[in-house]
């Protein structure tokens, strides 16, 4: 029998694997002093930890924006993931209230569960930082899921579009401008709708999360289930 021989990693794909290594060590313990102290982050701070000179991090990360980016980026992909998973875990595609109530409370659990990660991209701005369109795309995957969601139950018939406010005409054009962006292919009031809907659910996390709730409601997750499905009945899923 002939003898099997391996070949060795390439010295490019070590280096590749031991620099992403690296980075989620620096990401891993940024997030602990995100958590400890608020998002104003000190490379000098997380290298200490790290146990190497401040330096060594600037070969990964040009300063403290732009490991403050990829950890909002991070963020914004792990809310994305929880919406989408969510939604796709409907296996009745037709029930569009069903896939509202499901991604709704992905949201809610997922910045319940990581409060420090849900205050650094939905939390006050953080001094001296100015977000790069790096962050745009990543920040709209969980309203890409709101938007198929819209233009599903279009499809189906199931969107009731009474009792419309009258919106201005350039403030109607906008908003028809954002449902095209997210796919969503509905009239100026009901998208309307959807939006005033999901900033009410943002909303109500934030209460929960930044402690507004607290001696008001204890039954947390039965008040945000009446909130999204009255926001649902608001948007005029059915």
């Amino acid at each position: 029998m002939a003898d099997k021989t391996t070949t060795p990693p390439a010295a490019g794909s070590i280096r590749a694997r031991v620099r992403a290594e690296m980075i989620d060590q620096i990401k891993t313990i940024a997030r602990r002093h995100i958590e400890a102290e608020g998002a104003n982050l000190s490379l000098r701070a997380v290298a200490r930890d790290l146990g190497v000179v401040s330096s060594a991090l600037y070969r990964y990360f040009a300063n403290r924006d732009d490991l403050l980016t990829a950890l909002i980026i991070d963020a914004y992909d792990s809310l994305g993931d929880a919406a989408e998973r969510a939604d796709a875990a409907v296996p009745d595609r037709s029930d569009v209230l069903a896939r509202w109530l499901a991604v709704a409370h992905a949201l809610r659990t997922w910045s319940v569960d990581r409060p420090h990660e849900y205050a650094l991209i939905y939390g006050s701005p953080v001094p001296g930082y100015a977000a790069p369109r790096d962050t745009v795309e990543p920040s709209t995957r969980p309203v890409m899921v709101l938007g198929a969601i819209l233009a599903d139950a279009k499809a189906a018939r199931r969107l009731s579009n009474e009792n419309a406010t009258p919106i201005p005409t350039a403030l109607r054009l906008e908003i028809l401008r954002v449902a095209e962006t997210i796919g969503a292919k509905v009239t100026a009031p009901i998208m309307a709708r959807a939006m005033i809907a999901w900033t009410q659910l943002f909303g109500a996390i934030s209460f929960e999360v930044f402690g507004r709730l607290n001696n008001t409601i204890d039954h947390r997750t039965d008040w945000y289930d009446y909130q999204a499905r009255t926001m649902a009945t608001f948007i005029g899923l059915t």
